[in-house]
Order: C-alpha cells, then structure tokens, then sequence
C-alpha cells in the first residue's frame, strides 16, 4: 500500500513550533481579556496620559483599547495557526521591540502600580511585565529564525490575508458588547454575588505595610536627617524641619480596600449601606459631566417603582457638589447623591451610569444603563 511521504520534524522545528504556541496563546490571551474590558483598558491608558501630560488625547484611549486588543488577539491567532506566518511573527517582532522599552521605563520609574498588560485578569507587578515582554520578544525570534524558510502556507494569498484579519473582528464585537452592557466576565472583586464587607476584610496574622520613616531637623544653620532609631530626643536645640516615609515592604491589600460613601453633609453611610437589609441602587455615575443621559428617565422610572416596593436609591458620583445640584435640576434626578473615589466608582462597574443593586452587602445585580429598558420590563412581568 502507498503511503505519502511525511518528512520528519528537525529539532528547529519543534522548538519554533514550541515558541508559537507559547507567543501565540499568550497575544490570545492578553487580547481577549483586554477586549472584554475594554473601558478598563482604556481608564489605565488615560494614567499613562497622566503622567506622561498627554492628557489632550484622552478621547483617544478606548479607540486604542479596542485596537490594540483586536491587534494583539489577530497576532496571536494567526501565528498560532501559521495563517500568513511571514507577516505576522514581523508584526508581533515589531509589537515587542515596542513594548519592552516601554515596559522596562515603567519597571524602572513605577508611574502606575499595574501596566494592565493582562486587564484585570492577572495582576502582575511592573518588573514581572518587563520579565515577561523579555521572553516573549526571545519567543517571536525564535519563531522568526526558525522558520525563515519554511513559510509554508494552507491558503493562497487572498484567503490568507482575509482569515488572518476576521481573527481581528472577534475582539471587536466582545469589546462593543461590553460596552452597551458589561464585559461578559467579571474579573474585579465587585463581581456579582460577592459580598463588599467579605472583600474588605484584613485576615488575621497578616502584616500590614511597612514604612521607614525619615525626619530632618536643623541645628546651627545645618540639616540632618535622623530615623526612629537615632532620633534626639533629649536634644532640644534641634529644630524640627520634615518628615517623609517611604514604603519598604508591602503587606496584605484587601481586594476591596477604598469603598467609601459619603452624603453631600460629610457624614459616612457606608456601614449604613452595606447593612441595610433592603434592596438597595446604587447609580454609579462617576463623572456627571462624562455620563450618558440618554436612560435617565428610564432611571427615574426604575427608581418610581423600586422605592415603591421598598427599595432605596443612591447616586454615587466624584463629581463637585455644583456639579451635581445641575446636574439633579436638569435631569430632574429624584435619588440621594452622595461621593465616592472616582477609581472606586470606575472599578465598581464598567458603565457611566451603571446600576448595581445590594441586599446586606451582597451584589445581587448589576447593568449597564442601556439594559435598564429590559430591567424595567422583567419587573412589570413578575409583578402582574
């Protein structure tokens, strides 16, 4: 009986092979859960901005969230199946020889605590992203050297490039359905079902952080800095100057460490809040000025109907008191408006506004403003 000839692998080969699915479901990886959440990439690109005074482009940072995870998730796709291999392992070259200085600037100067490298996914700190971004650039090398000549493709040229670039529109339609409604995966400890008070809890045993404090004081037209250890106290002829700490070893975060409401008097009604044994809405809008009106009166009708069965509503916002009063008379906003950390408020939910419902603590619902319509109609149902 005929048997076709299979040439055997050489050991370059393999080792490419073995690199091209480590780089290819890594890009795969780093792009979908990049494209699900495509405002929380966006919100790290605008720290980036902060710190670079690049703030003028901040319009700018979910068309790029949404591009460069299509980009990654088609990269990693394509050299994965060795669809228009050539082409795509010099663009994941490319994306690399980009990134790594990047990320090596950040490893070094610390501007922001996470890159957001892999979303909310996978936390890791900004020199284990210049580690990783080192082997994945040695990855897509190896790809590139050890297939210099075996560029063998299944499709002609045509169907090639139109495969390689649908992979493209896979992230895409994730990243626009999570932006109408809320990323199909919750990665964050405000997921539904978690309890905010559980979150916040320090276990007990654990070290909390660590810092070294360093004070200077002046004598005789001369400074000195001095810590705890060395410190004169018997000495009174030494002025006090300042003081500063520094963290010098990390202890236990809570995954839930910065919820806080406050009512527009000063008083803190978190405990309240997280205790009630109501139903309660919150309205998350954390920038009155960025917030989408067009579901308000859908909002003022959800809040009709709950409060008449009991429920309670409160409008969580960073925005200035000023800004909320006009805000309430445009809007004709019934709900209690209190204030809340703006990174607090955009980690809660990926929606401005977005509607997150509690009973004692517990996230029982939570939905993007779009959805409110639906919500309203599921209501009416249940209750006829």
């Amino acid at each position: 009986m005929y048997k076709p000839y299979k040439p055997k692998r050489d050991w370059t080969q393999w080792v490419g092979l073995i690199a091209r699915m480590l780089f290819g479901l890594t890009f795969i990886f780093s792009g979908f859960v990049k494209a699900i959440d495509p405002l929380g990439f966006a919100y790290k690109q605008q720290d980036y901005l902060e710190v670079w005074n690049l703030t003028t482009l901040g319009n700018l940072t979910l068309l790029a969230a949404i591009l460069i995870s299509a980009l990654e998730f088609m990269l990693g796709v394509s050299i994965l199946l060795g669809i228009r291999l050539r082409e795509t392992a010099w663009g994941g070259f490319i994306f690399m020889i980009i990134m790594t200085p990047l990320t090596l600037w950040i490893a070094l100067k610390n501007p922001v605590v996470d890159c957001g490298c892999f979303g909310d996914a996978l936390v890791i700190s900004n020199w284990g992203t210049f580690w990783k971004n080192v082997v994945l650039l040695a990855l897509i090398i190896t790809v590139i050297l050890t297939n210099r000549n075996r560029y063998n493709e299944y499709l002609s040229p045509l169907p090639s490039w139109l495969l390689a670039i649908s992979f493209g529109f896979i992230p895409i339609a994730f990243s626009c359905y999570s932006l109408h409604y809320l990323p199909i995966i919750d990665f964050r400890p405000y997921k539904i079902g978690a309890n905010i008070q559980e979150g916040m809890l320090i276990p007990e045993g654990t070290e909390s952080d660590q810092y070294e404090t360093t004070f200077i004081y002046e004598k005789d037209g001369v400074e000195k800095e001095f810590t705890l250890e060395n410190y004169p106290w018997q000495d009174t002829t030494w002025h006090f100057v300042d003081q500063t700490s520094v963290l010098v070893k990390k202890g236990f975060t809570p995954a839930i460490h910065d919820f806080s409401i406050t009512t527009s008097s000063g008083d803190d009604i978190t405990d309240i809040i997280l205790n009630d044994e109501d139903t309660i809405y919150l309205i998350v809008m954390y920038d009155l000025s960025k917030t989408n009106t067009k579901n308000l009166a859908a909002i003022n009708q959800l809040y009709k109907e709950q409060t008449a069965l009991g429920a309670k509503f409160y409008a969580l916002t960073a925005s200035y008191q000023g800004d909320i009063e006009t805000f309430k008379e445009a809007h004709d906003a019934p709900y209690q408006f209190c204030t809340a950390d703006p990174i607090t408020l955009k980690t809660m939910i990926r929606a401005n506004p977005g509607i997150m419902v509690l009973k004692q603590g517990t996230i029982i619902d939570k939905y993007n403003s779009n959805s409110v319509h639906k919500y309203l109609i599921n209501n009416f149902q249940n209750n006829k």
